[in-house]
This record gives C-alpha cells, structure tokens and sequence, in this order.
C-alpha cells in the first residue's frame, strides 16, 4: 500500500487515506479504491491505465477530460440535481494533470460515486436503461465542440479490419490458412458490402459522432433503485459512427448465447432485446440522428457481429496473439460463432425495420 499512498500523493486530495484496496474486476486497467478517513469526504477511485492498450495516454485522458467537462455543462444547464452522481469527476495532480506517470505506469484518479450498482444481466429492462444511458450519452455530445482523438486507432473500422485479415491469409504466420480457407473465402466476398459503411462516412451520409465504443451493460452505472446515472468506463470514446455504440451493443448483449459457444444451433440474435435497447436507445438519441442513420440501425447491428468475426478470424491465423484463448480452436469458434450471430440478424432485418419504422410513429 506504500507505493499506492505515494501515488495518491501526487494528485490534489489533502484528505488523510484509511485504506486503498482493489475494487471490481476490469480486464484492462488494475482499479482501487481509496477510502478517505474524514466523514464528509468523498473516497475515490485509482486507476492504472493499461499503456500497452492505451498508447497514447496523454490523449485519452485529454479526451476523457473535455467529455466530462461538457457533459458537465449541458447537466448544469438542464438544471439536473447531483450532477457529481452524474458525470465522472477527475482530480488533478498537484502539476494540474489528469494523470501521473510514476516512471513505469500511468495513472489518474476520479471521485468515487458512492450508493451505486453496475449490472451484468442483460434482459428488457436492464437493455432498455442501456440504449437511454448511450442514447443520451451520444445526444449529450452531439454538439461538444472540442476535438477528440483516437485513444484505439481504427478501432471500430472494417476496411482496416479487412486489411489485417489479407495480410494475415498472406502471412500465414500459424500455419493455419488451408485449414479455414472456405471460412476466409466467405468473409471475403461478404466484407465490401459491410465495408459501405467506410464509404457513408466518407461522403457525408453517415456523419462522425462521439461515441462510447465500448458500450457493454456493465459500463452503465445505476443508483441503488435501479435508476441510470451515467456511462462509465470513457477510455474507449472517441469520433466513430453511431454504429459503434448501437451495432456493438447488440453483438454482445442481444446473442442468445455466449460469443464462444461452440454450439451454433444456439446462436440467434434476441428480438426481445433488441427492440427493448432500440427503444431506450431512440428515446434519447432521435433528436440529433439523420433520417439516414435511423435507416441504416438494422445494418449497424449486423456489422459488428461480422466485423467481430473478421478479427477472431485474424488472430486465429496470426496464432491467437491478441485474444486470450482457453484452446487451440477458441478463435475459431468465436469466429463461427459471430458469423452464425451476423446471419441470424440479416434475418431479423425486415422485422427490425418494421419496429423502428412503428417507434418513429
């Protein structure tokens, strides 16, 4: 705890520290919690931001900062009540920085935001709070004014994606093209009428927005009542198409089954939740989308499943270096998986078009 003590000492909190101790159990950042001596003092959060993930910290905390700030503004505008419960709240080190590098890590701390709950199972409801939480977390910052960059570079990019997948068929770095020829062969041919949606940002059809882009349940955080109060987790939120937060949400929350069952007879896409988070997601979100982005959600939530499957689909010819793998076919499993999930939505897509055609209504 020594070292975590001088650590806290470098940003501006002049309380006494009782206890630092983890908190959660988040894959890419190690989380603690400092809990503060004096009563009427808030505890905070200390994080170590994964610089291996996060190359370039200055600009994800530069980031985070300007997100924060506006949501900040358009809350105090709005007249909203306990906005600290609503808007993360970063604490400066004593250099006026949002983060601190020690010599080895980089880290930031944030005011912890007591009485709350985040939630993992996703049903109706819990998925219906999700697409409000997004929805007016993209409305929010639909007109932020400052400029943000790309903490992940190409992050959410099927011509990129696409790109990685021909250079590792070329590569064959595993040994392992001959054997998922036909596999490569179909998500080939499939990718370019996907990769439209590189095309839509380039033109002007589909506009840049500022998205969360890693939009689980989980990254909602909730009071004690079960009433949303803010997105959490903002390392990922970056420009992107409005697909990042509603096509990927999907993928992960609207699959009747985990990402790696090898069973594909239990793949399908959850209509149930889909219109739940469509509908949460539209209340919040219709007033700043394009008719044309309306249009196209039923595509959203069919690409990411098959852009998913792209980079399973890569690390398993690249010899599993990027996705931790339990055994030797575990990419490849996720990889059929997704692409039996992105058929199972291009099914369901007359009958999505259908519900949100009767929402707009």
């Amino acid at each position: 705890m020594k070292d975590l003590l001088h650590i806290v000492s470098e940003f501006c909190i002049s309380h006494k520290v009782r206890s630092i101790i983890p908190l959660g159990n988040g894959l890419i950042n190690d989380t603690f919690l400092v809990n503060i001596i004096e009563p009427d003092s808030p505890d905070y959060v200390l994080q170590r931001i994964n610089h291996h993930v996060f190359q370039d910290v200055e600009l994800l905390q530069d980031n985070i900062e300007k997100v924060t700030h506006h949501i900040r503004l358009k809350l105090t505008e709005q007249g909203a009540n306990d906005i600290d419960c609503k808007v993360l709240t970063l604490i400066p080190t004593r250099e006026g920085k949002t983060y601190y590098f020690d010599g080895e890590s980089y880290w930031r701390i944030t005011v912890f935001i007591p009485r709350t709950q985040t939630l993992d199972v996703v049903n109706a409801q819990t998925a219906e709070s999700a697409g409000e939480a997004f929805g007016r977390f993209e409305s929010m910052l639909a007109d932020i004014p400052y400029p943000l960059g790309e903490p992940i570079p190409h992050f959410h990019d099927l011509e990129f994606r696409l790109k990685q997948l021909d250079d590792a068929m070329r590569e064959n770095k595993a040994g392992r093209r001959e054997q998922v020829k036909d596999l490569c062969q179909y998500v080939v041919e499939t990718g370019p009428s996907l990769a439209a949606a590189n095309e839509w940002l380039r033109n002007g059809l589909l506009p840049t927005r500022i998205c969360h882009c890693d939009p689980k349940v989980n990254n909602v955080l909730f009071d004690e009542d079960g009433k949303v109060l803010c997105v959490i987790d903002l390392d990922t939120v970056m420009p992107s198409y409005i697909f990042s937060d509603y096509g990927d949400f999907l993928r992960t929350a609207a699959n009747f089954t985990s990402e790696d069952d090898p069973d594909e007879t239990k793949v399908g896409f959850n209509m149930e939740v889909f219109k739940a988070f469509t509908k949460g997601y539209l209340r919040e979100a219709k007033v700043f989308l394009t008719d044309f982005e309306i249009s196209k959600l039923p595509f959203g939530a069919s690409l990411f499943p098959f852009m998913q499957s792209v980079r399973f689909l890569t690390d398993y010819l690249n010899g599993d270096t990027y996705y931790k793998t339990a055994y030797e076919s575990h990419n490849l499993v996720r990889t059929k998986n997704q692409l039996a999930l992105y058929e199972s939505v291009c099914r369901h897509k007359q009958e999505m078009e259908s519900f949100i055609k009767g929402l707009l209504k």
